[in-house]
């Protein structure tokens, strides 16, 4: 790869930047304008999921969006405060019990800075295929619970009560105890909030186009359902002096950009956090390049995995020194910029200028907003990520995935996100091992009339009896080495005249040394029993690493370029 290549691959702004046009420009800005009146609530309300204070949100909102721009390869996707990763940095800086709000931020932006740096070393070292070892429906059964989490803590702002727990048990037990302290007028206003923002989602785009509204129109008015939400309900608070009623707000947010500087680096609040920014890594990049891959594929355009992690890790780094904490790609604001017709990512850069005005200019407006609308606006976007189907669908098609889907919510709803995405990645590679450790071996015969060779279970093929052909359907590797061998000795063990075995290896890809072991040991083993053992149907790459080694000379049968050469030569007539 050439020096120009290089630096465009880790620069895919140079690609992208080089056919930038009026049309792109007016496309992009017109995206900007929908996702940042969809990001300004939104910013808000996840800062508060966090535990921080509201104009984190927006900090987190501005400087992300521009490094991902630069960095990121993904056209659409929008970057920013997401509700599972905020309410992980909840679990993570509440855990420490820190004295002040100043601290907690601290360690907010330290979690943020220690996540940049973990992605973007691992995209430096091309690590993306790595999120190839989670299992999706371990990570959806992650995130459905999570959002029963997020849903049910912010029901105390809904009731107007104070409640605390990271997990199912210890919220609604909290819930259960103030439940008594309810604030009516909180209450009403909270749920005329919530009512008000499903009825958005669902009947209002319809309404408008009875109306006759163009779509486009009728989308930016829909998207502006949480914009509309926050104006009304500040205004009734500030109108009606809900105040002295005890309802909660926002108060004052402090007007102007971010600050920037670089984390305090405190060598045990970061070996605290590291567990925690590597999950919260791990997880985000997950779910940013899931949606980042369907997006794309919409477009029949292409992202780098290794590239994304390079993107998210430095846009993590870039909310780090602008005082916000860890941020990914969020699948509803993407979703959006998508659908606004965005074309590249400037929209990103765009919308980050829209949240700076609105840092400058608008924070003193949200003096009034009360937490309970946030809290709705919260409560509505996290339960489009529930879908318990999931638990059907697994159920319907693996009995093993369902077990780990299961148990991934309970433990998730039984002590908390970080347990829960702990053991989301263990259980995503212990099924991993348990499939591959059990490899489907099919014994298989001769379709009349052909050269072809299928299971004998399943087909009406032509068998003979001194010849058994096993064909091995998955790598050989340390997990399941022992398995084949136990396989081959108990199929031997018989009163048939079996004078060859020959293993069919065109489903392998890998041969490693503890597979190499193990079929050095079936070698001989069926060697004591006057049985000869031959390969066929062995890939390149596994037979360059054969010859390596001493197995082919100590072979006692031979290697077959094709199936149906062994059984030309092996097989004997039925007598």
């Amino acid at each position: 790869m050439s020096r120009s290549a290089k630096i465009t691959r880790h620069l895919p702004i140079l690609t992208w930047a080089r056919t930038y046009d009026q049309t792109t420009l007016g496309a992009d800005i017109m995206a900007a304008v929908i996702v940042t009146i969809m990001l300004i609530p939104q910013s808000l309300a996840y800062a508060l999921l966090a535990g921080l204070p509201p104009e984190v949100g927006l900090y987190a909102s501005i400087l992300p969006l521009v490094a991902y721009a630069i960095f990121g390869t993904s056209r659409v996707l929008a970057v920013g405060p997401v509700a599972v990763v905020s309410l992980m940095t909840a679990a993570a800086v509440g855990n420490l019990d820190l004295p002040t709000t100043e601290a907690y931020i601290a360690a907010a932006v330290a979690l943020a800075f220690l996540s940049g740096l973990i992605l973007t070393a691992m995209g430096i070292m091309r690590l993306g295929f790595l999120a190839n070892f989670l299992s999706h429906p371990v990570i959806a059964g992650f995130i459905t619970a999570s959002g029963i989490l997020i849903a049910i803590s912010q029901l105390k702002h809904i009731l107007g009560i104070s409640a605390h727990g990271h997990s199912l048990p210890e919220l609604l037990g909290s819930l259960g105890s103030h439940l008594p302290e309810t604030n009516p007028i909180t209450l009403l206003l909270g749920t005329l909030t919530l009512a008000f923002l499903f009825w958005t989602r669902k009947g209002l785009k319809p309404l408008l186009r009875k109306l006759g509204a163009s779509s486009g129109l009728a989308d930016i008015v829909t998207k502006a359902g949480p914009v509309a939400a926050v104006i009304a309900t500040t205004f009734a608070v500030y109108a009606f002096d809900l105040t002295s009623k005890g309802v909660a707000i926002v108060g004052t947010v402090p007007t102007g950009l971010p600050p920037i500087g670089l984390p305090e680096f405190a060598p045990d609040l970061w070996s605290q956090l590291f567990l925690s920014a590597l999950l919260i890594s791990i997880i985000g990049f997950v779910e940013s390049v899931s949606v980042a891959q369907t997006l794309a594929a919409k477009n029949r355009q292409r992202i780098d995995p290794d590239q994304e992690l390079i993107g998210l890790g430095t846009s993590n780094i870039a909310s780090a020194i602008s005082g916000g904490y860890p941020v990914t790609g969020g699948f509803a604001r993407s979703v959006v910029n998508f659908d606004a017709g965005a074309k590249t990512p400037a929209a990103g850069a765009f919308t980050a200028i829209g949240i700076a005005g609105a840092a400058l200019f608008l924070t003193p407006l949200l003096f009034f907003l009360p937490k309970a609308t946030l809290a709705a606006t919260i409560i509505v976007a996290v339960l489009s990520l529930v879908d318990l189907s999931v638990l059907r669908h697994a159920w319907g098609y693996s009995r093993v995935d369902f077990a780990a889907v299961a148990t991934t919510i309970a433990l998730t709803l039984g002590f908390g996100v970080e347990v829960g995405v702990s053991a989301g990645v263990l259980i995503s590679i212990a099924l991993h091992l348990y499939k591959t450790s059990r490899p489907h071996v099919a014994e298989v015969g001769l379709v009349p009339t052909t050269q072809h060779f299928r299971n004998i279970l399943r087909h009406k093929v032509e068998t003979t009896p001194n010849l058994i052909t096993l064909r091995i359907d998955e790598s050989l590797y340390f997990a399941n080495a022992r398995f084949l061998e136990d396989y081959v000795y108990d199929r031997v063990v018989c009163n048939e005249p079996i004078t060859d075995v020959v293993l069919m290896c065109s489903a392998v890809n890998e041969i490693d040394l503890s597979a190499l072991e193990s079929l050095e040991a079936i070698n001989m083993r069926l060697s004591e029993l006057d049985i000869r053992l031959h390969l066929s149907e062995v890939k390149g790459p596994v037979m360059d690493r054969l010859k390596r080694s001493h197995f082919l000379e100590d072979l006692t049968g031979q290697v077959y370029l094709a199936q149906y050469d062994a059984w030309r030569d092996l097989s004997q007539p039925v007598s």
